[in-house]
């Protein structure tokens, strides 16, 4: 069955059919809809923190929550949740993103151990053309297998010298 729903190109990041799950869609287009800045009080992984939507957790403390992902890639598909709604990496403070990441590094080792992948994808989407669909900072830890069919690739761009070069110059001396 094709993809009916407004947003194709989030199916093919989330590996998905959002059609077979309304609610699923319904949560995308009204995230979509909210121009990226939805109050803590209709996100879906501020609901999922507070208890009020049931999550499969598999790690928690007091500054993150660790769950598998309900419509995964593959098994052990996991989302790093920092308990205090967050939109994205542009508005994290920097030090939890460094704790959020510390903490993807301990449990990719621990998920390695236990589920026995070979490989790991760590991605953090920022923004609707980035992939993101909930506006809330989440770290996904997708665990890789040979021929998992899971493609998280991009075509290699070729830019001359003159080009790195220019943005290089725009980028050098940041912070």
């Amino acid at each position: 069955e094709s993809c009916r729903c407004p947003f194709p190109s989030v199916c093919k990041i989330l590996w998905l059919n959002p059609c077979k799950f309304s609610f699923f869609r319904v949560m995308i287009e009204e995230n979509y809809t909210k121009e990226r800045k939805i109050p803590m009080s209709d996100c879906i992984f501020c609901k999922i923190i507070a208890g009020e939507i049931p999550s499969a957790t598999i790690y928690e403390n007091d500054e993150f929550k660790v769950i598998l992902d309900r419509f995964p890639s593959g098994e052990g598909h996991a989302l790093i949740l920092p308990k205090n709604h967050v939109p994205n990496v542009f508005e994290i403070d920097p030090a939890q993103a460094g704790r959020a990441y510390a903490l993807a590094a301990k449990l990719a080792r621990a998920m390695k151990e236990v589920l026995g992948f070979t490989d790991m994808n760590i991605l953090q989407n920022n923004g609707p053309i980035a992939g993101q669909t909930v506006f809330h900072f989440h770290i996904h830890l997708i665990p890789r297998r040979e021929d998992d069919g899971i493609n998280v690739t991009w075509t290699p761009g070729e830019p001359t010298d003159e080009q790195i070069a220019a943005v290089q110059a725009k980028l050098t001396n940041l912070i």
